[in-house]
């Protein structure tokens, strides 16, 4: 299933470039001698610009897509496809961007604890199993894990990043030319990422156990609704025929035996 927008969001989406550090990024703190300057002036209280955010602390202004844990900001250009079961239970979720696609998640995370360190370290062992090394470097999030595996269709980038929140990790899986060049391709995408936001729900949940998606309500409406309508359409149908009978009851022509070859006498 598909959700795309083809207009503008009309909220608060922006270039990176023009975005102030949030608590998640690594900013840039003030030089020694900018101190006393910054003393002198009224203290303000810091802001966080820059999400994913916490449902506690969204801005109210962003159009998104509800999936239940994770609200998807609608941003120009990006397609918003999901995976999702018979029950509306969403398995996998995917933002398209030309050729590069990201994959988020979100998992359940202790209150005092950040676990994207043993997640990562996890991971990657998990690629090296696989025969798939994977390198760490610096990102905008912290570090990162790098990677290329092979898959039917060629070599593939990836490019694996988590972000630590109040009692959830998001993971964030850039595939394609936004995991080899950030600055130059990730562009929609990694607007998407700075504008996710995230709904923990109060319930106990084991460390590193993702959070439910769902479909949203309308799209579950519509989609248990053809369901229905299919079932309806099959019961009228009745029982398929026995014995290969036509629907209309008249049982298929019998084949005659052809007959015998005669031997010469």
């Amino acid at each position: 299933m598909i959700f795309s927008r083809g207009r503008g969001s009309g909220g608060r989406h922006h270039k990176a470039g023009e975005r102030r550090p949030g608590r998640h990024s690594a900013s840039s703190r003030p030089e020694p001698d900018e101190v006393d300057a910054l003393d002198a002036e009224e203290p303000a209280e810091e802001v966080d610009a820059t999400g994913p955010y916490d449902v506690s602390e969204a801005p109210d202004d962003v159009e998104v897509i509800d999936l239940g844990s994770l609200k998807i900001p609608v941003v120009e250009g990006v397609e918003v496809r999901v995976q999702a079961a018979p029950d509306g239970t969403v398995q996998q979720v995917l933002l398209v961007h030309r050729d590069s696609v990201l994959q988020l998640a979100a998992f359940a995370a202790p209150r005092s604890e950040a676990i994207w360190d043993e997640a990562r370290a996890d991971l990657k062992s998990s690629l090296f199993g696989d025969g798939v090394a994977a390198e760490e470097e610096p990102g905008e999030y912290g570090p990162e894990l790098r990677a290329r595996v092979r898959t039917p269709e060629g070599l593939r980038d990836l490019r694996f990043i988590g972000i630590d929140g109040p009692r959830w990790m998001v993971r964030a899986i850039y595939q394609g030319p936004a995991a080899v060049d950030p600055a130059t391709a990730a562009g929609p995408l990694a607007d998407c990422l700075r504008n996710l936001v995230v709904d923990r729900g109060k319930e106990a949940m084991p460390a590193l156990e993702a959070l439910p998606l769902r479909l949203p309500k309308e799209f579950a409406e519509q989609q248990a609704a053809a369901q229905a309508a299919a079932a309806e359409q099959a019961q009228a149908a009745g029982p398929p025929p026995a014995n290969g009978a036509s629907p209309g009851g008249t049982p298929p022509p019998r084949r005659r035996p052809s007959p015998r070859p005669r031997r010469s006498r």
